[in-house]
């Protein structure tokens, strides 16, 4: 569970902290240069959206986005959609009529090109500012998750769910999210890819909630990051990126809101492909991992994070109840141990159970359950002074 805090920590002191950051704070040297990198990373657009949310997405040619200027994929070649594409498509969304759709924020790209959110002069300046903060020092992470875990012998090659959505409260100290992750690996040798939806201030600016990607090939100690605030996401969809709002929110004892989510190997390129309410958003290339041919462990959970500040709340702030409609779970929750093959559901007696602050979060999984849940768990809490801290 290291790893665990290790990734949160170093998502929190590589993203950007939403405080104002004067102008005084940045040198007329330093201005230029954030000028330049910011040339480097927003590609010329043939076209901008200007979102209902404040922030704006530029359409890029889809062989000229940022990844490509990552080292390792120099010589990439562009795969446009996952050989399991079809079996995407038919195994649609799993809703129940009591259940409300999923609603990603989308934006339209003509054909070839790609939605790729600005980065800004003030995001950078942000970026500066923080790190001139002892962040680490004072934050606190917690998890809550069921994972299975090989030692030696098989492998993972997928692991999909659908997880309610829900907008927890988290001020700007706080961060609070729900994800499926694969991984491979220890310190140095550590990879991980992760996917789901996050409350982030530091990272947006906001308290809205966000579907998010991030990965790693090696412990976080030079890579990683949220979206595409580095080079390494290769984005497909003309429509849903990630990084993108969801526009609407589970109600505590009300409308639940789903969002299907996977990552899945693709057999033919290996490549890892991440799919949204039934949506090939993008990959990331096989290149750019030096342990992850395969995983050995795959998870489902939620994970918070605190700065001076009580943990935020998990979820919908509720403790695992069996009651869908409180707290926040996954449900139909499958895993591939061979390429190109079916999903299999967790059994309880190999699903491990982790949570690290029992008195603000819970976590239980239930196995097989009736339809529509099948494999299914409940996670989250109200959060507050966990662990003895503060």
């Amino acid at each position: 569970m290291i790893n665990n805090m290790m990734f949160l920590l170093f998502l929190f002191s590589t993203t950007v902290i939403s405080h104002r950051v004067d102008d005084s704070d940045i040198t007329l040297k330093e201005d230029f240069e954030l000028g330049k990198h910011l040339k480097l990373i927003n590609k010329p657009p043939i076209k901008s959206i200007h979102t209902e949310f404040g922030y704006i997405v530029d359409c890029v040619d889809i062989k000229k986005q940022p990844a490509f200027d990552h080292p390792l994929l120099k010589n990439h070649k562009l795969q446009t959609r996952p050989s399991f594409y079809s079996k995407i498509e038919d195994r649609g969304v799993n809703i129940s009529s009591t259940k409300t759709n999923f609603v990603l924020n989308k934006v339209n790209c003509p054909k070839g090109f790609v939605p790729i959110r600005r980065t800004t002069k003030e995001d950078l300046k942000r970026t500066k500012s923080f790190l001139n903060y002892n962040i680490l020092a004072t934050a606190t992470t917690h998890k809550a998750e069921v994972f299975l875990k090989y030692i030696t012998g098989d492998n993972y090659y997928g692991i999909m769910g659908t997880t309610s959505v829900y907008n927890p409260r988290c001020s700007i100290a706080q961060a609070s999210s729900s994800n499926i992750y694969v991984r491979n690996g220890e310190g140095g040798t550590f990879n991980q890819i992760l996917i789901g939806w996050h409350v982030f201030p530091h990272v947006y600016g906001d308290d809205r909630t966000y579907a998010f990607a991030a990965w790693t090939s090696d412990g976080f100690v030079r890579t990683g990051c949220y979206n595409l605030q580095c080079r390494g996401f290769v984005q497909i969809h003309s429509q849903y990126h990630i990084g993108a709002v969801v526009s609407k929110t589970s109600v505590y004892g009300g409308d639940m809101v789903e969002m299907p989510i996977s990552i899945v190997q693709d057999e033919r390129s290996k490549n890892w492909w991440i799919t949204i309410n039934g949506k090939a958003v993008g990959y990331y290339p096989q290149a750019l991992f030096n342990n992850l041919k395969t995983a050995n462990q795959v998870g489902w959970g939620g994970a918070t994070i605190a700065v001076g500040a009580p943990s935020p709340q998990m979820g919908s702030g509720s403790f695992p109840d069996r009651n869908f409609e409180h707290a926040c779970y996954f449900k139909n929750i499958g895993y591939q141990n061979e390429t190109n093959s079916a999903y299999y559901g967790p059994d309880q007696y190999a699903a491990h159970i982790y949570h690290d602050a029992p008195e603000c979060f819970g976590v239980d999984y239930y196995g097989k359950q009736k339809s529509p849940f099948g494999y299914s768990l409940q996670f989250g809490g109200p959060g507050g002074r966990c662990g003895g801290y503060f």
